[in-house]
């Protein structure tokens, strides 16, 4: 076998290889493509049901809220403001469910890698940022059973200092999790468990697996 022979041998087996190397990543790249769509689809339906609860949950309070409204008197102050912040963070709770919603459904799996990442990425911030506010309301399931006809004026001292240990550890509480509620956290155990709830999961795997698919590249895009 002559040189040239060799260099043809050659030539063929290399092309042999960078097609096998092409269909090795066009193959993987349908199967990660294929598990970060199964993973957003359950994000998908955990939100479409997520707006149909914020819809009916907004209705009962904000039928609640102008019933008191329109029938106000000095007494119901405390209920007032607390369901009306709880209304206003529910609602906004509501915009960001249809706003996620939106968004993966823009999502094009046969684009660039990078671009898939980003958004998955603006998704994921948008999500923490969503829970962070949910827990604002906290403080206020303590309140709005209160009324101004008898509290504090003729409320006993052990019931005066127990509704303030109550709405103190709340708010504590709600002041904890606004802060501690970041991207840096996200690997936490305690708040990948919370973040479930909002679809923190689901964004998650699928982050995982557009990494892996980035870290298997090697050269090209795939």
């Amino acid at each position: 076998m002559n040189e040239q022979e060799l260099l043809n041998l050659w030539k063929a087996q290399d092309a042999k290889l960078e097609q096998a190397l092409t269909l090795n990543k066009k193959l993987l790249r349908e199967v990660v493509t294929q598990k970060a769509k199964t993973s957003l689809r359950g994000l998908s339906k955990l939100k479409t049901r997520g707006i149909i609860s914020f819809c009916i949950y907004l209705v009962v309070l904000g039928f609640i809220l102008s019933y008191a409204i329109a029938h106000y008197s000095s007494g119901a102050n405390y209920f007032i403001v607390s369901v009306g912040a709880i209304f206003l963070i529910n609602i906004k709770g509501l915009y960001d469910y249809i706003k996620h919603l939106s968004w993966v459904s823009t999502i094009d799996y046969d684009g660039n890698i990078v671009t898939i990442q980003q958004k998955l990425s603006r998704l994921q911030f948008s999500i923490v940022k969503h829970s962070r506010t949910m827990t604002l309301q906290f403080p206020f399931f303590t309140t709005f059973y209160l009324s101004n006809s008898w509290f504090p004026q003729s409320a006993p001292v052990g019931y005066l200092i127990f509704q303030l240990i109550l709405t103190g550890a709340f708010t504590y509480l709600s002041f904890w999790l606004y802060k501690n509620q970041t991207v840096e956290n996200l690997d936490k155990k305690w708040y990948k468990i919370l973040l479930a709830g909002s679809g923190g999961r689901s964004v998650a795997e699928a982050l995982t697996f557009y990494r892996e698919l980035e870290e298997y590249k090697k050269g090209g895009d795939v």
